[in-house]
């Protein structure tokens, strides 16, 4: 995959992370490149004071360093900052946040040797992957920690995976065919100094995060089958009234899944209900708000992904100024923003969940969807394991960005939080994978029990593909891993595919 600094699409982003593609840039980001490198180098051969380049770091910027301690210089700051814990980065997100420091490197305005971001390109290529503890950044200055453990790869150092096996630095990259690089003046910093970490992994939240959102599409059409809900709700001219796009267009989902439903249309005329419960009637505005909250925080993560965000930055020729780029705080609000629309996705979903098991609520289906309650249980406690799963997402999206504490001596003394508030994006998509997967079985379950009436003819491809995995509950069974099959056909895309469903973001 070919990047252009400046203009990477979230396109081209999630193919590079979904199929583990090698990725380099463009060729004609080399020459400011290069231009960026000698204006370091020419600093670095002066007399003044420049930071990062020739002074210490952080609180310590203050003390000037000698021309010849340089290179030992950057190479202290890396193996300083590798203080990362936790358990390591997923592989494909390591590579997405390897591909992104090389897109703000491109721009030309970090000060980096072609040479380090050839060597970054060929470890992409060749499948020499940093091995990055998840935990250790407060989102500014920078994701110094996480950055450290990528960059300690390209001097040698640390530990990487090849070839499926986790090895010191320099055996990783002499398996591979490839050499370290000795870090220049400035470069350390260039590569330690950036919100690539918590962009990364805010990134797959948005990718995950969208995919939840449209198979919650899905999933609500076959629940609102299920129960004989009403489609009326979902009239175009009650969300073009509003206005929202997000509205309108799960609405025009939901109408498209469900037409051609004989379950929809046999309970059209003489149905003593009147409303539908919010968890149906409110799928539209619910979902469509949600989805209007992850394009716009795909707004900001693509903007960021294409950004130079370390510090000092080279502007010009003797132009190297200090600055702020490195503070995540949009990425914090992207994650929190994200995460609220994971929670809320989750919250409604569940709702149904529960709708569907509930004798008094759920329309003449059997307690719990079981054909036999009392001796059997059904899927009663799937129902509670949804409820503690939307809980836990409910408690996961509290904002992260309105936590700060100073750090380095009181030198970086507001931070974004950004790096946690997106790594907690993993969990929440796996929580409300389950929740719409245990959704997807209950409906599956109920449109079973409406036969011989039949669904539309696209909810029934989604329930042949249910099928496929997992059986009809006819009798109580170990029940776990039908929920974890209900999950992957969530995360894989396949209840959207077998939809016909869009997916583009």
């Amino acid at each position: 995959m070919i990047l252009t600094p400046g203009t990477a699409t979230l396109a081209q982003l999630e193919q590079l992370w979904r199929t583990d593609a090698p990725a380099r840039l463009d060729d004609a980001a080399r020459p400011a490149i290069a231009a960026s490198a000698k204006v370091v180098a020419d600093a670095a051969a002066g007399s003044e004071a420049i930071y990062g380049v020739n002074t210490g770091f952080g609180k310590l910027a203050s003390i000037k360093i000698a021309p010849e301690d340089t290179a030992t210089l950057q190479r202290n700051l890396i193996l300083s900052h590798c203080c990362g814990v936790g358990e390591p980065l997923p592989r494909a997100t390591t590579r997405l946040m390897m591909a992104l420091k090389l897109l703000s490197l491109g721009r030309g305005a970090s000060g980096v040797q072609v040479q380090t971001v050839d060597l970054l390109e060929a470890m992409l290529e060749k499948g020499v992957t940093p091995v990055v503890p998840c935990q250790g950044s407060v989102g500014a200055s920078g994701d110094l920690a996480p950055l450290a453990h990528m960059t300690a790869v390209l001097l040698g150092a640390g530990q990487a995976e090849f070839d499926g096996e986790v090895l010191h630095g320099a055996e990783a990259l002499a398996k591979a065919g490839l050499e370290p690089v000795v870090l220049g003046p400035k470069e350390g910093l260039a590569l330690i100094n950036g919100t690539q970490f918590s962009t990364a992994l805010a990134l797959v939240g948005l990718f995950e995060g969208w995919r939840n959102a449209q198979t919650s599409i899905v999933t609500a059409s076959l629940t609102t089958d299920a129960i004989m809900g009403s489609t009326a709700p979902t009239r175009a001219e009650i969300h073009t009234l509003r206005g929202h796009r997000g509205q309108i267009e799960v609405a025009a989902g939901i109408r498209e899944l469900m037409d051609g439903s004989e379950i929809r249309e046999s309970h059209r005329e003489g149905d003593t209900r009147v409303q539908d419960p919010y968890c149906i009637r409110c799928q539209p505005q619910v979902a469509g708000a949600a989805i209007d909250l992850l394009r716009y925080a795909a707004t900001t993560l693509e903007i960021e992904a294409n950004a130079v965000t370390d510090n000092p930055l080279v502007l010009g020729p003797g132009q190297i100024v200090s600055g702020g780029n490195f503070h995540a705080e949009p990425v914090a609000f992207a994650a929190d923003q994200i995460a609220l629309a994971l929670s809320e996705i989750g919250a409604i979903a569940q709702r149904r969940v529960a709708l569907m098991v509930d004798p008094a609520m759920n329309h003449d289906l059997p307690p719990f969807l079981t054909p036999a309650p009392g001796l059997n249980s059904g899927y009663m406690i799937a129902e509670v394991t949804t409820a503690a799963l939307m809980s836990e997402n409910k408690h996961l999206a509290n904002p992260c960005s309105t936590d700060s504490t100073p750090t380095s001596a009181n030198q970086e003394d507001h931070v974004s939080m950004a790096a946690h508030g997106a790594r907690r994006l993993g969990l929440m998509n796996r929580n409300l994978s389950v929740i719409l997967g245990v959704e997807a079985l209950c409906a599956a379950q109920g449109v079973d029990f409406r036969a011989p009436l039949k669904t539309s003819h696209r909810l029934a491809r989604v329930v042949a593909k249910i099928r496929e995995h997992v059986a009809p509950l006819e009798n109580d069974r170990y029940l776990a891993p039908d929920l974890e099959k209900g999950a992957a056909l969530v995360r894989e895309g396949d209840l959207l595919a077998a939809a016909g469903l869009e997916e583009a973001l």
